[in-house]
């Protein structure tokens, strides 16, 4: 492969931002610019480099690499080293750019200044370091009125890159008829410990309330049905206090090319194992979800969701954002601080789901406590019985999200800092 002489680099770090931001604007960008490494001879090459961050699961790497839009990964274990010596980690051609994709905004303003490389930044709901940026890119006008009156000719509102979700998932086979409802437990261990037994259930009571129910996991990209399977065995002392387990995994259905999951209890539930999932979960009546990125790609979706916290498992419950994470990680504290953490996170009186934070009121609703299974199956029944309030959410949603065209936008905003000399279009 011929050495780009270009080079535009991601910066990015958990499990939803690298597949809601970073995975449409590579395949954009690939479409437009033709990079290295589908194009062998392309003068500009798009690489990845995921940062420190107490929200990422440790597979991001093996998830980014299966997409093959990168001609180098590097790993949130060598970011410091990355810093210290880039001459190690590849030859980085004098002219790039740095892209800000997601986790802390300071990561890309160093390794822009460390490569002597141009620097833009998505900003969702804030730029935090508009000095050091060539560009922001925002999502909203909200973003842009944040920012000093010297910095704001540097900003550009593209809009919300998760807009643009619905339009790609059209592009699939659609689901078979019938009532689906999916059940997203997360992708770190913290949460799949608690949601994979716990949600299990809700499947098999609400598999009685509604015995024409149709059920879908995704299978979140850092991790894997061998994985969620221990979450319901021995393996995991969480699974003991519910009254669930898998049978067995069945082949490909005929029907969707889905392998199914089946309870003891003869719930079957199907698998999409080729993330991202957003053509089935567009499609679904309802999804049952933990906190995090699920909400916002659900969000963008339009998908109407119950959010669910079970506080029961509280000592478990370390995945929260920022500080608090790292916090609650110490050894040895762990299980002290993680508790005390999260028991001060339930306490305060703010949102939880990305729509109600966005929205400033409850779009969504937010079951948080000491909560049953039969309690949040019971509760998704009545949605499900109920098609004007599932509308009504719906609706809600979309009009939360805004339009679609942020990827393009968001394209064109990178190809303006690049040397025109050294690409075509």
């Amino acid at each position: 492969m011929k050495e780009a002489s270009l080079v535009v680099v991601f910066i990015s770090n958990g499990p939803g931002e690298l597949a809601t931001w970073v995975k449409p604007l590579a395949e954009k960008l690939h479409t437009k610019l033709l990079m290295q490494p589908k194009a062998k001879y392309s003068p500009v090459s798009l690489r990845l480099v995921l940062v420190p961050c107490p929200n990422a699961t440790g597979n991001e790497t093996k998830a980014a690499r299966k997409w093959g839009d990168f001609e180098q990964i590097t790993p949130p274990t060598n970011f410091w080293k990355l810093l210290l010596c880039p001459q190690k980690y590849g030859i980085w051609p004098n002219k790039g750019l740095v892209v800000f994709l997601g986790g802390d905004q300071f990561w890309s303003v160093l390794l822009s200044a460390r490569l002597g490389y141009r620097h833009l930044t998505y900003a969702e709901w804030v730029a935090r370091w508009p000095q050091w940026n060539d560009k922001i890119a925002a999502m909203s006008t909200k973003v842009m009125k944040r920012l000093p009156k010297r910095y704001r000719s540097r900003c550009t509102v593209v809009g919300d890159l998760m807009a643009d979700l619905n339009n790609h998932a059209k592009e699939e086979q659609p689901l078979s008829k019938g009532t689906w409802v999916a059940l997203m437990p997360g992708s770190k261990k913290a949460k799949l410990s608690v949601g994979v037994p716990f949600f299990l259930e809700v499947a098999d009571i609400l598999s009685t309330i509604i015995p024409e129910c149709n059920f879908l996991l995704p299978i979140a990209p850092t991790t894997n049905i061998i994985e969620i399977q221990k979450f319901v065995s021995s393996n995991n002392p969480i699974a003991s206090q519910y009254n669930t387990s898998i049978k067995t995994i069945a082949p490909q259905d005929k029907s969707n090319n889905l392998r199914k999951l089946i309870t003891k209890q003869g719930t079957e539930i199907y698998l999409h194992e080729d993330p991202p999932a957003h053509n089935p979960l567009s499609q679904c009546h309802l999804a049952l979800t933990t906190v995090g990125a699920n909400t916002a790609e659900l969000g963008a979706l339009a998908v109407p969701m119950i959010v669910i916290v079970p506080t029961q498992h509280l000592y478990v419950m370390q995945a929260w954002d920022g500080v608090l994470g790292l916090i609650g990680r110490i050894p040895g504290l762990r299980r002290c601080i993680g508790l005390l953490i999260s028991i001060w996170r339930m306490r305060k009186k703010g949102f939880l789901a990305w729509p109600n934070i966005s929205a400033g009121r409850t779009i969504v609703p937010e079951r948080v406590g000491i909560i049953t299974p039969k309690e949040i199956a019971t509760e998704a029944a009545q949605w499900l019985q109920s098609p004007e309030r599932l509308k009504g959410q719906k609706e809600d949603l979309q009009n939360l999200r805004g339009k679609p065209g942020a990827v393009e936008a968001m394209s064109q905003e990178v190809i303006k800092l690049l040397p025109k000399s050294l690409i075509k279009l």
